[in-house]
């Protein structure tokens, strides 16, 4: 067969559980999830209420003090809330791909050091983060040991490959500003077997994919994810693969109006990012910065964008124009947001509000 953009798009809601809420425990939608991008503290809470019957952030801030779940710096080199196990296949499968960011930058370069320097300083640096570690401490330690290599500063060399996870400390959403650090441990792994099991894993949440689509997943090459996906047992259609006996919804499934975080995972997950953000949206959404706007999901695709406004409402600007039935559906989902935002933060992503100058609206309404 082939599939339909429409099925495709179902298949992605279906999977990342954006067809309807489902009724089941934290620890499983997270891993149905398989990522969920964590930059701004708050969007994995308007992640999962938004795919979660009944979720209660409460037990998201537990998750991620008791350590089932974690937040570390992942796929694209950005950070994501997932599960230890997941944590464990992923940090080994990108490890290349996120040592190669700084190692191979000239700012490292001009630092001085080599790789097997930074190494051996990171072991020492492992040892300290045994206990929670904030930024200042780790930095002082390291400089302890090489002392003064510049900006930006070994730190930000050996960061994103160390076995780190965020530790919560504090604030609406678990993270406030203060960064604190723990290492965790992770068993060594064959890494074309755990890149392949990274796969796998992505194709339960975001198949039927391409090549390129699990490129952009993990911006690792294309060359070792089509060694990897020789190790799987696959089904293949042209150039789309998936897990086997996964259905794919009929591509006429009602999928419900939705208020998505920024970087929702949809969002970023695809190299034809049409399956969920039209083309003529695509640069108004993700921006050249690489900032993801919250979206509204209309009919299952991104019609437009959302933001708090300052006296607890929603605005919702709309780049197409949309039925009254439609915008009833928005406000019901607003209505529930605007009461999950309010017991913590009403006033969520309201750094990112220059985004909102000149974007095309077709209608603006406060929900």
């Amino acid at each position: 067969m082939t599939y339909t953009a429409r099925q495709l798009n179902r298949a992605t809601l279906d999977r990342q559980m954006l067809l309807k809420r489902e009724n089941v425990d934290l620890l499983t939608a997270v891993a149905k999830v398989v990522a969920i991008q964590a930059q701004e503290p708050c969007s994995p809470y308007i992640a999962l209420w938004n795919r979660m019957r009944g979720f209660d952030p409460a037990d998201l801030d537990e998750a991620f003090t008791s350590g089932v779940i974690r937040k570390a710096t992942l796929m694209r080199i950005t950070l994501h809330a997932v599960t230890v196990a997941d944590h464990e296949v992923f940090h080994h499968a990108m490890l290349p791909a996120l040592r190669a960011s700084r190692l191979n930058d000239k700012r490292f370069r001009a630092m001085g050091l080599t790789a097997e320097r930074a190494d051996e300083v990171l072991r020492h640096m492992l040892e300290f983060a045994a206990e929670p570690r904030t930024k200042p401490e780790l930095e002082a330690l390291l400089h302890s040991h090489v002392g003064d290599v510049g900006e930006p500063g070994l730190w930000w060399a050996i960061a994103p490959y160390a076995p780190l996870v965020r530790r919560p400390t504090g604030g609406p959403w678990a993270y406030g500003p203060k960064l604190s650090f723990q290492t965790v441990p992770v068993e060594p792994r064959e890494r074309m077997a755990a890149l392949a099991e990274l796969l796998r894993r992505y194709l339960t949440g975001f198949g039927p994919a391409t090549v390129a689509d699990m490129n952009q997943f993990t911006i690792l090459p294309r060359t070792s994810i089509r060694e990897a996906l020789e190790l799987l047992d696959l089904v293949r259609d042209g150039d789309y693969f998936d897990i086997p006996n996964r259905t794919i919804p009929d591509e006429h499934t009602p999928a419900p109006p939705r208020l998505m975080a920024m970087w929702d995972s949809t969002l970023l997950a695809y190299a034809d990012r049409s399956r969920i953000i039209p083309e003529q949206y695509r640069k108004v959404v993700i921006r050249n910065n690489g900032d993801t706007l919250p979206t509204l999901l209309v009919d299952g695709y991104v019609a437009g964008v959302w933001r708090p406004t300052e006296d607890g409402g929603v605005e919702a600007t709309a780049f197409q124009a949309l039925s009254e039935d439609q915008w009833a559906g928005l406000a019901e989902e607003a209505k529930a947001l605007r009461k999950f935002l309010g017991d913590r933060e009403p006033q969520v992503y309201r750094r990112y509000a220059r985004w909102w100058s000149g974007l095309p609206a077709s209608e603006v309404r406060i929900l």
